[in-house]
């Protein structure tokens, strides 16, 4: 299935890649804006780039962030929706700032999804713009009762905000509002504190509750102006001391100590989030491939997303890592956020091409027995990448299959 046997190709092969490289190191090295069309590059992830840096003169780098979380592959509905938000009266500076923060907006269909909840939140005043610049996310609520009630509430913040009167409604309006503004005065900025107003968690709810979550995480020392002090909070309020004691009990089961599970929790807050059975799962994984208990602990606290995935995921790519690529264990165990990357999209094409280049005896200095480092192979870019180990082979025959098989344009 993941063959590395090399395929004869044409030059044709080549000069497309040569010219996406090119095509990017363009994009980094202008600041103008450049209108282009589905034809004008590769579809998908390099449209998407193209497109974000010649309609909205986002930052190339920027627009590749956001490429990894939406991609299309023409212009259509994207153009629909900016004009649509344009026909509702936001700048170009608003339109960037909302598609920065919540860039999914691009892929819904203008008039039947967001059209009628922009004439609705029209309806209730003239700060649609404002309101929706600092909470792009709103546009996700139902239509009718469900959105009018956040858009009301991210108002009163807002008008709340510009007021010196500290007075608010009674009742959980009210103490929403005020739990908010505690959040802004510790120094969280709005592009966190707005969000929590339509989360279906609301960790900004009730008084005690919030009073008693907020102590703690403050008390450990997250930074209120980073993502990961709303984390904290959010998984804090959510649990009880009960669970929160079971969720260290589990912890400390299979390896942990009580400080390195705080010390893991202040990294990665959204640790605690998991299951019991999730985490004995994986436990029980990595023992059956050869993983010690204490080495199970270091990559978790290194990276705890390993726990979320299946058993046999985490089979699959050990395995074709470990017995296919000839990568030891250990070096996994070192690196574990290799897990976190997808088999077919990122581990099996550069897994491929390095095979390629080890069966020629193009890596270290003609030695093929072990393949390069991990991160130098996966904690990098697709552009990163093929300039290391692709694009300064010497051999243009031999460029084109190896982007033959980074593509997965070659045949298993």
């Amino acid at each position: 299935m993941y063959s590395l046997t090399l395929h004869g190709r044409s030059l044709v092969q080549l000069q497309k890649w040569r010219s996406f490289s090119v095509s990017v190191t363009h994009f980094q090295n202008t600041s103008t804006s450049v209108d282009v069309s589905p034809r004008d590059g590769p579809k998908g992830k390099n449209f998407t780039v193209s497109y974000l840096v010649g309609s909205l003169g986002l930052a190339t780098k920027l627009a590749e962030s956001i490429s990894r979380r939406v991609s299309f592959e023409d212009r259509g509905n994207p153009d629909s929706v900016l004009s649509l938000f344009r026909s509702h009266g936001f700048t170009d500076s608003q339109i960037s700032t909302i598609i920065t923060d919540h860039p999914r907006l691009l892929l819904l269909d203008a008039e039947k999804s967001l059209a009628p909840k922009l004439n609705s939140l029209q309806s209730r005043g003239a700060e649609l713009t404002e309101i929706v610049s600092k909470v792009p996310k709103i546009l996700d609520k139902r239509q009718g009762r469900s959105i009018n009630l956040y858009y009301d509430l991210v108002k009163d913040i807002v008008e709340a905000d510009k007021s010196s009167k500290k007075s608010w409604p009674d009742g959980r309006r009210g103490n929403k509002i005020r739990n908010v503004l505690v959040l802004r005065d510790l120094g969280m900025p709005q592009k966190l504190f707005f969000p929590l107003l339509i989360s279906l968690a609301e960790p900004v709810c009730g008084k005690q509750r919030f009073e008693a979550s907020l102590k703690k995480v403050v008390e450990m020392g997250f930074d209120p102006t980073t993502s990961k002090f709303v984390t904290a909070l959010r998984m804090l309020y959510q649990m009880s001391d009960k669970t929160i004691q079971e969720k260290v009990a589990v912890y400390k089961c299979v390896g942990f100590t009580v400080e390195a599970i705080w010390e893991m929790f202040r990294k990665y807050p959204f640790s605690l989030a998991y299951s019991e059975k999730k985490i004995i799962n994986a436990f029980e994984t990595f023992l059956g491939l050869g993983v010690t208990r204490d080495e199970f602990a270091t990559m978790i606290m290194s990276s705890p997303q390993c726990i979320g995935f299946s058993a046999e995921a985490l089979k699959r790519k050990t395995e074709f890592l470990v017995k296919k690529m000839n990568w030891p264990l250990k070096a996994l165990v070192l690196r574990p956020q290799v897990y976190n990357y997808s088999m077919e999209k990122m581990i099996v094409p550069r897994s491929n091409v390095i095979g390629a280049l080890m069966s020629r005896r193009l890596l270290r200095d003609g030695v093929s027995e072990q393949p390069p480092p991990l991160p130098s192979v996966f904690a990098c870019t697709d552009q990163a990448f093929l300039n290391r180990y692709v694009l300064k082979v010497e051999d243009e025959e031999l460029v084109a299959e190896l982007m033959a098989i980074f593509s997965g344009d070659c045949a298993s």
